[in-house]
């Protein structure tokens, strides 16, 4: 008898580019499914809570539904809120390209060969481990967050007053906040550090070849290269600015949970108006800088 040639189904091949995504979803999923069990829940019930006045009882929780009241209370009949939401995102704003520049030039420094370059990414990492709530409170109590000498002189009281209306803040908060901004820059200098070091050198040699200087290499291939770790790193700073423990709007949000003139239904309203403008200034800070990466490419 002849042997009979079985056929075998060719194997199908996964591109390299398939299995990166496969892997990326996979990481994406497990947050996924943390914020399903744990988050997703707490969110629908506050949402629930900010459309109702809430007392808590022996009984259980009574809710009694007064539709949009919370929020109309929030944006119009409560000024101390309003200004805390306006300082937030004049803060968000000025702090976010401080610490995205800062970032950037350390880790370009830290990118350079020389010698115990293991130590200074440790200290410059240290106060992302070391700086909790309490420690900052401290801290910026004993005016440390500020720039010694500067904030208090007379050259930048008169300078500041110059200033319209609209930059006096900024720049007060700038002075008053120097030391507290670049605090939060150890995890974006890591980032950039790691996509620096997965550019490859032979275009810098290339581009060396050519007559570029190190300047133009930087501006033509270092900073294009760096565009998407720029905008991960913006959402990240905007985030973990926001959620900050100190920050005053959190503390005051947290306040009416327990005020007799709040309760839990106008805090979780007022909560509610935070994270609506927490996403537009995401979405705000992603639209800018995608258009600024679609002129450079």
């Amino acid at each position: 008898m002849k042997n009979k040639v079985v056929s075998k189904k060719p194997k199908k091949i996964i591109s390299h580019r398939s299995r990166e995504m496969r892997t990326g979803y996979a990481f994406i999923m497990i947050w996924v499914v943390g914020f399903v069990l744990f988050a997703l829940f707490p969110l629908i019930q506050t949402f629930n809570y900010s459309l109702n006045t809430v007392q808590v009882t022996t009984q259980g929780v009574v809710l009694n539904f007064v539709n949009w009241s919370n929020y109309q209370r929030a944006l119009f009949t409560d000024p101390t809120f309003i200004q805390l939401l306006i300082s937030y995102f004049i803060e968000t704003i000025v702090s976010v390209p401080i610490i995205l520049i800062f970032s950037m030039i350390i880790a370009l420094l830290l990118n350079l060969k020389f010698r115990f370059k293991g130590f200074f990414r440790t200290i410059f990492f240290l106060p992302v481990v070391i700086t909790s709530g309490p420690v900052i409170a401290e801290l910026t109590s004993q005016g440390a967050t500020k720039v010694a000498g500067l904030t208090d002189s007379a050259a930048m009281a008169s300078f500041v007053a110059t200033l319209p209306n609209y930059l006096q803040a900024p720049v007060q908060y700038l002075m008053s906040s120097f030391i507290l901004i670049l605090w939060f820059s150890g995890v974006q200098i890591l980032i950039y550090l790691s996509s620096l070091q997965k550019i490859d050198r032979s275009i810098y040699e290339a581009a060396s070849i050519d007559g570029a200087s190190a300047w133009e290499s930087f501006w033509k291939i270092t900073l294009p290269a760096m565009h998407t770790t720029t905008l991960i790193n913006a959402f990240y700073t905007i985030v973990t600015l926001s959620h900050f423990s100190e920050s005053k709007l959190i503390t005051y949000v947290y306040a009416q949970t327990y005020s007799v003139l709040g309760g839990i239904g106008f805090a979780s309203a007022m909560s509610f108006i935070y994270l609506i403008a927490l996403m537009l200034i995401l979405g705000i800070m992603g639209f800018l800088l995608s258009y600024r990466g679609k002129k450079q490419y």
